[in-house]
């Protein structure tokens, strides 16, 4: 069994409210639970905060002794200097999450902070994309 930490960043503990023709309508404890269904095998814990310095907390909490780290810093993604080197820091392979297209949205979104310090980006496939995430973390630990 793997031990899987998704970390979600600021505003998106507004998923299923917060511009649903963007992020959908389902909150991402109902997706939680459809994801963890698909991977019965597998640990998958979650966590979100909208505060940096807890996620960078979380980020060295887990980053010794899980997996793997799926994260979705939101907007952090384009500022957070300091969640890169978080992740830089730790030895667990981290993948970076985007439910939108963050290309097909405004040129500040383009440029990622975290994507140098992870091992692939998925971006674009709505919630769907954390179910990609944790297909290519596990068969990247094979």
């Amino acid at each position: 069994m793997k031990r899987i930490q998704i970390i979600n960043g600021p505003n998106l503990n507004l998923l299923g409210k917060r511009e649903p023709t963007v992020y959908g309508n389902k909150s991402f404890d109902e997706y939680l639970s459809e994801l963890k269904l698909n991977f019965p095998n597998n640990q998958i814990d979650y966590f979100q905060s909208n505060t940096e310095g807890e996620l960078i907390d979380k980020i060295h909490a887990v980053g010794f002794d899980y997996d793997a780290i799926i994260i979705n810093a939101g907007a952090y993604t384009h500022t957070s200097i300091a969640l890169a080197d978080a992740i830089r820091g730790i030895s667990v392979p981290v993948i970076e999450v985007h439910i939108s297209n963050v290309y097909k949205r405004e040129p500040f979104r383009h440029h990622s902070y975290l994507s140098g310090a992870c091992i692939g980006c998925i971006v674009g496939f709505g919630l769907d994309s954390y179910r990609l995430a944790v297909e290519a973390v596990l068969n990247f630990l094979k």
